[in-house]
Formats: structure tokens, C-alpha cells, sequence
């Protein structure tokens, strides 16, 4: 892997550092590891946008409960809390 620089001012330097080093990490591992998790993000809110618009369609939500049965029915504890 070719490696290349970048330019930040030093308390953004120091930042990225203080927290590698909390997670006992090199900056370059913890950066990589962090650039994984928001591309993470940016596909779960495409999806969710996507599973919200394809539930606000008019019959899905029907058509949903009758494929699998709707949703489970909530049990109730018949104890008394402690």
C-alpha cells in the first residue's frame, strides 16, 4: 500500500493521537479503523432511508403481516417485580 501525507493543524494532530493512543493504536490504524465505521454509518442511513420508504408504500405493511404473520404478541410477566 502506497502511503501519503496529509496536512492538519496540530491540535486536530494531537487529538487524532490522544484518542489512537486511548484505544491502543497507532494513528494510522486508528484513522483506517475510523474511515471503516463512518463509510458504516453512510450505508446504514442509506439503508434505513430505503426500508422507510418501501414501508410508507400504501399495502406493504399488510401485505408484510400476512406473508409472515405480523408482529409477535408482546409477553406479559405474570410475576410481581422484586
Amino acid at each position: 500500500m502506497a502511503d501519503t501525507s496529509m496536512k492538519v493543524d496540530l491540535a486536530t494532530r494531537d487529538r487524532f493521537a490522544a484518542l489512537a493512543a486511548a484505544r491502543g493504536q497507532s494513528v494510522r490504524a486508528y484513522l483506517a479503523e475510523l474511515a471503516v465505521a463512518e463509510e458504516n454509518q453512510l450505508a446504514l442511513g442509506r439503508a434505513t432511508a430505503a426500508f422507510r420508504s418501501a414501508v410508507a408504500q400504501p399495502g406493504i405493511a399488510e401485505a408484510f403481516d400476512r406473508e409472515f404473520g405480523g408482529l409477535p404478541v408482546p409477553v406479559r410477566s405474570a410475576g410481581r417485580a422484586a
